[in-house]
């Protein structure tokens, strides 16, 4: 294994930058775009649910293979990664402009059609170019303080790009946003292309050992018990971002100005909150970094629930205090990725292949947040734009109540697996 190139802030900064438009791609794809479709064409939200439940599982089922093909371009040359990205990018953006640029249908079934086929490929773009440049990074090696660093840089730049993409759609209308997504994957790409191009990571000799095992990362213990930590507090984190946008006008009945400076101050606080998470990791380790970043996401999420009209204030504090809780999410998960591919000696291998199942995961949670969240409000008489007891006293407990204890499950995970004693043992053992 080859030494660990150094990273400088300025590297970090400009390898992180794509991470800003894709951040375009998530936020609307769980966040606006089923409010636009059920609140613009009158899509039921059983339908939306489904559909977004079925591009998702196509999504997720190919990841391991982009996350092969990912390894596959990083061992021949940088040139056929960016050009692989390019060809991603393009993909992500005309797919988008279709989505929200949908034609006149004559009834709400096409617009389901239309969403079911475009959504699958924004995912599957989105999700190459997404692994392309994660894998980048955990190609990069070095210790837990180098590797929360690059990620944090990544992270912090999607955060800026979550901020704008809350607020621009609602001050500039959809047109704009489309094209400052354009040209902010272009210069994306441009100085993270000068940073691969000038940093020289070193190819494993050994790679043909594990570019056929397309199972390898499920093999590993140590994988598996953080991707079960992932797993959950993933749901628990997808949940609420699903149903954001029905509480905020339906539970608080804030005005819908008010949307963009809760999102705002959300993920804005996120951001802000990276260097104390970066000092916390430097202090006491990933692990009980992001254990101190769950307690207080429980602390500060408890009282949602408990929320009703005119609350607005009360609400902007939750966003606060969990936007902060967001900033560990951020930073520790996928550094704790780095380091577990480090250990096991697969770095420089088969990143790819781990941040593709890495990414079904993510995807997974996606899935059931929204396959299985929307039609069970509908079925529980939630209706968008309505604001009967029992529909709102569901949405409540949907948005309030599950995702703290799925969280709880999270934290009681990450603690037997990771932090007690008996879990230190070879992150190298595996059943295979």
């Amino acid at each position: 294994m080859s030494a660990s190139p150094h990273i400088t802030h300025k590297q970090s900064m400009n390898y992180g930058l794509l991470a800003l438009p894709l951040a375009f791609v998530a936020l609307p794809m769980y966040v606006n775009l089923p409010h636009f479709y059920a609140t613009q064409f009158a899509v039921p939200l059983t339908s939306l649910g489904a559909v977004l439940l079925f591009s998702r599982l196509i999504d997720a089922v190919v990841d391991p293979m982009l996350g092969r093909l990912s390894d596959a371009l990083y061992m021949r040359s940088s040139w056929r990664v960016l050009s692989v990205a390019m060809a991603y990018a393009l993909g992500l953006l005309f797919s988008f402009a279709a989505l929200f640029f949908p034609p006149t249908f004559t009834d709400p079934f096409s617009y389901v059609i239309w969403v079911g086929v475009w959504i699958t490929l924004c995912h599957l773009s989105y999700s190459g170019l997404s692994i392309l440049h994660q894998a980048w990074a955990s190609r990069l090696g070095g210790g837990a303080s180098q590797q929360s660093r690059v990620v944090a840089w990544r992270e912090g730049a999607g955060l800026v790009g979550v901020v704008i993409a809350s607020a621009l759609p609602v001050m500039a209308g959809w047109l704009s946003t489309t094209v400052f997504l354009g040209l902010m994957l272009l210069l994306g790409l441009l100085v993270w292309s000068r940073v691969l191009l000038q940093t020289r990571i070193d190819k494993d000799s050994d790679t043909e050992l594990t570019d056929k095992d397309n199972y390898l990362p499920l093999k590993q213990i140590s994988f598996r018990k953080l991707l079960w930590v992932f797993l959950l507090n993933g749901i628990a984190s997808a949940v609420p971002a699903g149903l954001v946008m029905f509480f905020i006008e339906d539970q608080i009945q804030a005005s819908a100005a008010m949307s963009p400076l809760f999102l705002g101050v959300y993920f804005l606080s996120g951001a802000l909150s990276l260097p104390l998470w970066l000092k916390l990791v430097r202090s006491q380790g990933l692990a009980k970094a992001w254990f101190a970043g769950m307690t207080l996401a429980i602390l500060s999420f408890g009282s949602v629930g408990f929320l009703g009209p005119g609350d607005e204030l009360a609400f902007l504090a939750v966003c606060l205090a969990s936007g902060i809780a967001l900033g560990a999410d951020l930073v520790v998960p996928a550094a704790l990725l780095n380091r577990v591919i480090d250990k096991l000696g697969h770095r420089g291998r088969a990143e790819g292949l781990y941040l593709g199942w890495w990414n079904l995961t993510s995807k997974l949670n996606l899935a059931l947040a929204a396959g299985l969240c929307l039609p069970l409000l509908s079925y529980w008489g939630y209706s968008p734009g309505t604001q009967t007891a029992e529909g709102l006293r569901a949405l409540s407990l949907a948005y309030g109540v599950l995702p703290c204890v799925l969280k709880l499950l999270a934290l009681a995970v990450l603690f037997v697996f990771w932090i007690q004693p008996s879990a230190q043992q070879p992150a190298s053992r595996s059943d295979g």
